[in-house]
């Protein structure tokens, strides 16, 4: 099938990780691309001024008689709501419109073999080391991925080859249309990492969350694969709902002895009870980035990367920005940044740096900035996520509509927080010294936190 012609694209909200992906893809299949965001910051930002797309501050209607005036369809991220006013100046106008998925869906993944990864967590870390296996393996695979892996440098590339890994999100689809994300993709390799609550603003429980990932197996052909975790029993329902596919299961080594594949603590993996392998070396932290390997070796195999050439190109493998990633060092003093927000990503993170840093304090920082942090829906499990943290800083804007402090009191004189953000600095860097860890998590800018902890430590105000 012949590549579609060029097009002139506008993207809404081209500074989200998915729609910033997006047009870079757009971008380097030779279509002209602009785009709006609100309250930018890196590494969006500045992966896209690399790639010379003009961006445009906010979302004022006049872009349609200025820099959106000549575009041949606008593609609208799903931060975008109605009444946005540029959005209703292109619904009064008939200008033609589409979601950022069903783009992607139609101009880039058709005649493709698609690997996506889907749930709760690990998606962003998982996805990323999928396509660097296949990278290694020399199969140039094309990838979208909610983050930017270290390795690439970059959240998305075409690729030359069939192959193509996207990272594959259950968040609604866009305005008009919500649906997940996923169900666009039709993937023939799927990874199923997980699933519990999350998404507190479009989802009322569980049940619907589940249902959305049946809507996306239900995609999936006879001749393709679903590689799921296998001790996981939200996933295990999704399955017992109908599964047409191929299905294999991976899980911690003595969990689920019904698991074709298991990892243990070592990084020893073993298919059907016999050893395949060992990844003893490898630079993430945690016991949840071991299964997210094993996901990624056992889809790698689907399309045919033997798992030795997988567990050597891991064990290259340096990991992805904002995923516990080393910000800088101050007099002894390490900061981090992670973008975990919800209780059980929280937990899994503060847990791998204990695995690492051993005695040493661990200060966790932290901003409930998602959509479900912010409705509260998660508060009672806030305090056990961070209990293993040696001190806990949270953010507690006046808009936030629940009072952390309340939800932290079972952690006693060891947290605090602070309405103001200089404030919260105020508390944290008196509290730290050297062999300390502080730990910023956050989905979001976090008000440039890292660099202003940084300075204030070495000393600048």
């Amino acid at each position: 099938m012949s590549a579609p012609p060029p097009m002139r694209l506008h993207v809404l909200g081209i500074c989200g990780t998915f729609m910033g992906g997006l047009a870079a893809l757009a971008r380097a299949a030779g279509h002209a691309v602009t785009g709006c965001d609100a309250n930018v910051y890196p590494p969006m930002s500045t992966q896209l001024a690399a790639l010379g797309i003009a961006l445009t501050e906010g979302f004022d209607a006049a872009q349609l008689e200025s820099v959106a005036a000549d575009a041949d369809v606008f593609v609208v991220g799903n931060a975008i709501s109605r009444g946005n006013p540029l959005l209703e100046a292109i619904l009064d106008t008939g200008r033609a419109y589409t979601s950022g998925p069903q783009w992607l869906a139609e101009n880039v993944l058709r005649d493709k073999w698609v690997l996506a990864v889907a749930g709760t967590h690990g998606k962003t870390t998982t996805t990323a080391m999928l396509a660097w296996i296949l990278d290694s393996a020399g199969l140039e695979p094309g990838f979208l991925i909610g983050g930017v892996p270290t390795d690439f440098g970059a959240s998305a590339r075409l690729g030359r080859a069939p192959f193509f890994v996207i990272e594959a999100d259950e968040y609604d689809t866009a305005f008009c249309d919500k649906r997940s994300k996923f169900v666009h993709y039709r993937p023939r390799t799927a990874v199923l990492n997980n699933l519990e609550y999350d998404h507190a603003d479009i989802f009322a429980d569980l049940a619907a969350i589940e249902t959305q990932f049946h809507h996306f197996v239900r995609t999936i052909p006879r001749s393709g694969r679903i590689v799921v975790n296998g001790d996981d029993a939200s996933l295990e329902r999704v399955l017992a709902r109908g599964c047409w596919s191929e299905v294999e299961r991976f899980g911690f080594a003595g969990v689920n002895r019904k698991a074709d594949w298991s990892i243990a603590g070592d990084g020893a993996i073993a298919h059907g009870g016999e050893a395949s392998g060992v990844l003893d070396r490898f630079a993430l932290m945690g016991a949840h980035n071991r299964m997210n390997a094993l996901a990624a070796i056992v889809a790698a195999r689907h399309a045919g990367v033997p798992v030795a050439e997988s567990i050597a190109a891991l064990q290259r493998f340096q990991g992805v920005k904002r995923r516990l990633e080393v910000r800088g060092r101050v007099r002894g003093i390490t900061v981090y940044d992670d973008f975990a927000h919800h209780p059980t990503a929280i937990a899994a993170t503060v847990e791998a740096l204990r695995g690492e840093v051993g005695a040493g304090r661990i200060l966790a920082v932290l901003e409930p900035r998602s959509n479900t942090m912010k409705l509260g829906t998660m508060k009672a499990a806030l305090a056990p996520s961070l209990a293993a943290a040696d001190l806990v800083f949270c953010y507690a804007p006046a808009n936030l509509g629940w009072n952390p402090a309340d939800a932290l009191k079972a952690l006693g004189d060891r947290a605090q927080s602070r309405g103001d953000l200089a404030q919260l600095i105020d508390a944290i860097v008196p509290s730290a010294r050297p062999g300390d860890h502080i730990l910023v998590m956050s989905n979001g800018g976090f008000g440039g936190i890292h660099d202003r902890l940084l300075a204030r430590l070495s000393g600048a105000r």
